[in-house]
């Protein structure tokens, strides 16, 4: 088995609805996102990827459609709180604004990423860890052993 990474970073704010310290406003991250893959190399000489476990373009384009695009320069908000009025009201006024059905920690975005990277993979491929960086030295990590 081989493991492969991709690595993506993606601009995203938020608001932690009933925190007690300064994430209680809004404000915003440089999101790192590491992807972490594992599958056997495909081994026929007559199939275009050949010897890869997974294309990492193929891997980008899982990822850049179902979190770096609608994720990147959002502001998510939690629906259950009183930020869905807010979030609404960003909305009517042009921003894209994500209402989330948890509160959007890190800790709850990577298991939501988990969950939706995860369906996406070929049945031959496991997603095998997800870091997420928040800042430069704090982040959170999924694996699947722990799951």
């Amino acid at each position: 088995m081989i493991r492969l990474t991709k690595i993506f970073t993606f601009e995203t704010a938020h608001a932690l609805y009933g925190y007690k310290g300064k994430c209680k406003n809004i404000h915003g991250h440089s999101y790192k996102l590491y992807v972490t893959v594992k599958g056997k190399p495909i081994s026929n000489i007559h199939h275009p990827q050949n010897g890869m476990v997974l294309d990492f373009g193929d891997l980008k384009e899982i990822v850049h459609n179902l979190i770096i695009e609608p994720f990147d320069h959002a502001i998510l908000l939690n629906t259950h709180t009183q930020h869905k009025l807010l979030g609404e009201e960003l909305h009517k006024q042009g921003h894209k604004v994500i209402l989330t059905d948890y509160q959007p920690t890190c800790e709850n975005m990577i298991q939501y990423f988990a969950e939706i990277i995860s369906k996406a993979l070929d049945s031959s491929i496991v997603l095998e860890e997800l870091k997420l960086h928040e800042t430069e030295n704090s982040y959170c990590e999924w694996k699947r052993i722990d799951q």
